[in-house]
């Protein structure tokens, strides 16, 4: 039977990069009160279960298929129990979600979406930078490179995107560093700062900051294959900065200028 608080249905969540002291409280709870869970094994790490109940039926996923994982969700779904399908990360992101909504959809089977924290929100949390930064940087950009899983659009190729030098946060490359350094260095100065971030929020998790021109080389020191994203920003080098927002001389809705305040 399924928990009073939780309906029959299947709840996808983010787990976030790895801690599970990222999870949101939301995220959290679901987890805590879910009948069934299926995880990502290969990208989730357990003590993201260390919450779950002690009946629950928790599912390892790294081995399956779509065609398998669905139906089996509905299955659980139509006995009366709340499923979570848990996923790494933020689901808004490399998540392989749309095809299994679609599903879900077509068989009539409830859903609701979860978000999560990504590992590039994580890894500059822990490298305590601002990926904007006034007068040097506005805009973050989210990619991945072409691979044996999914090609990226001709029009998204990374040389592309490099030209815009600003915050770059590159997933799924590691396999393909030197090929991205290349492509990235036709726009980036060599100097630019790049965080070489691998299994944000792991017990293992290692960051490491090198200048651009260092990125592939490095990469392959530390034998890094998968589960890495590289976050290539002038931001990360940046000096004092100053926004306008809190500055005495700006003034807003809520902070007029001294003599309309008294008016």
């Amino acid at each position: 039977m399924s928990s009073d608080s939780l309906q029959a249905a299947v709840y996808i969540v983010g787990a976030g990069p790895g801690d599970p002291e990222l999870l949101t409280v939301k995220a959290q709870r679901i987890l805590a009160q879910a009948d069934v869970i299926l995880y990502a094994n290969s990208l989730v790490p357990m003590q993201i279960l260390e919450g779950t109940r002690p009946d629950a039926e928790l599912i390892a996923t790294g081995h399956t298929t779509l065609e398998e994982v669905v139906p089996l969700m509905c299955d659980r779904v139509r006995a009366g129990k709340s499923v979570v399908r848990l996923h790494s990360g933020d689901l808004t992101l490399y998540s392989a979600i749309h095809e299994q909504m679609h599903r879900l959809a077509e068989a009539g089977i409830p859903f609701e979406l979860v978000p999560g924290i990504s590992a590039f929100q994580a890894a500059a949390a822990k490298l305590s930078a601002e990926l904007t930064v006034p007068d040097l940087v506005q805009t973050i950009i989210l990619t991945r490179v072409s691979g044996q899983a999914s090609a990226v659009p001709a029009a998204e190729e990374l040389r592309s995107l490099a030209a815009h030098r600003a915050s770059l946060c590159l997933y799924l490359a590691a396999r393909h560093v030197d090929a991205a350094q290349a492509q990235l260095l036709e726009h980036y100065p060599p100097d630019t700062p790049v965080a070489i971030c691998y299994r944000v929020g792991w017990p293992d998790e290692k960051i490491i900051v090198v200048p651009l021109s260092d990125m592939a080389a490095t990469s392959h020191d530390q034998d890094l294959i998968r589960t890495t994203m590289y976050l290539i920003s002038p931001a990360l080098g940046a000096g004092v900065a100053r926004s306008q927002l809190y500055h005495p001389d700006h003034t807003h809705l809520f902070r007029p200028r001294p003599a309309e305040a008294n008016r």
